[in-house]
């Protein structure tokens, strides 16, 4: 078992202590649930008054919130909580599940493949022609990755991910399970006699950039002609759909269920919430958040805040909302006029 003093813990998060600087912990949990022994965190002011019924010995907590450590525990003072958890999350982090260097007696390596120093193939992997795979990368049981592909060092591709033809995955990626790159674009159009669809040949590819992580579910779909591309850093949630050539900037964020149709562009750091989608051949300036279930049907300049859907500035949008609430009582009132 893992286990730090809170002095340790407030060394690696750089903190002020405050309390007792020789207590074990041996974990870390949300405030309401913690025992004895475990660190948790609080962030903001509405959870100082669950401190005191918290079984907690010590939490990490914002310097601005007056809070006490109380007999027989600590608090760990820092700017913000939250980018201190992940630092104290990390000391907790259990070891991966083992997927050791080399090829697994049960993988399909074509023999044209490349597969660099120290990299594993796991147990029912599949690996095509021409296919490179970089130093240390871990591919785990049944991962298929298709002709003339890349992936980059370091990167951690998790079970069930199908990497198709000719895509390209930077370094330090992570991709979770059952996500697919490189799937055709959702491309049709009437055919001629107007009794069905042509299908329009998606003849691109996908270019993911380094210390991209794509959770499980995801879809990244080639372009129809040149690279759907995914900027360094970017980070998109499970259940995300990302359509044909879109280009993502660098360390976006994409939050579950949200989604991008054709040739879609996000500038750096772009931030979509929940359910958040955005029209074809839309342009999103750089810095623009996007509000859970916003739908936006036209361009965004950089730095802008949105909500709603059609989408239009979160402050407009939320006095929108607030004289929706009143429309019941004004009708009663026009009524009995």
């Amino acid at each position: 078992m893992k286990q730090y003093t809170t002095e340790q813990i407030n060394q690696v998060v750089n903190g002020t202590l405050k309390g007792s600087p020789t207590i074990m912990i041996t974990g870390v949990e949300q405030i309401s649930e913690a025992t004895t022994n475990q660190l948790t965190f609080i962030g903001e002011k509405k959870y100082i008054k669950l401190w005191d019924q918290s079984r907690a010995s010590a939490a990490i907590v914002n310097n601005s919130l007056d809070i006490e450590p109380g007999e027989n525990r600590a608090l760990v003072r820092v700017a913000d909580a939250d980018l201190a958890l992940a630092s104290a999350l990390q000391l907790f982090e259990p070891e991966p599940p083992k997927c050791e260097p080399g090829i697994h007696s049960t993988a399909v390596v074509d023999s044209t493949a490349e597969i660099g120093a120290g990299a594993a193939i796991g147990a029912g992997c599949y690996i095509g022609p021409g296919v490179i795979i970089g130093t240390n990368t871990k591919l785990y049981p049944n991962v298929t990755v298709l002709d003339d592909s890349s992936i980059g060092s370091e990167t951690i591709i998790w079970s069930g991910t199908v990497i198709r033809e000719r895509c390209c995955i930077g370094n330090y990626c992570i991709i979770h399970p059952n996500v697919t790159i490189g799937a055709d674009g959702f491309g049709y159009r009437p055919s001629p006699d107007g009794r069905g669809l042509v299908k329009i040949p998606q003849i691109g590819t996908v270019e993911i950039g380094d210390g991209v992580e794509i959770g499980a579910g995801s879809c990244v779909d080639r372009g129809k002609f040149s690279a759907t591309s995914i900027g360094d850093g970017t980070k998109i949630d499970n259940l995300v759909q990302i359509a044909h050539n879109c280009k993502l900037g660098r360390s976006c964020v994409m939050a579950g269920q949200s989604g991008l149709a054709g040739s879609v562009t996000l500038g750096d750091g772009v931030i979509m919430g929940g359910r958040a989608g955005v029209k074809d051949h839309v342009t999103v300036g750089a810095g623009v958040k996007l509000g859970g279930y916003t739908g936006v049907i036209s361009d965004v300049a950089p730095g802008k805040t949105l909500l709603g859907s059609p989408a239009d500035d979160y402050r407009q949008t939320l006095r929108l909302w607030a004289a929706q609430k009143q429309l019941p009582d004004l009708i009663k009132q026009m009524k009995k006029k």
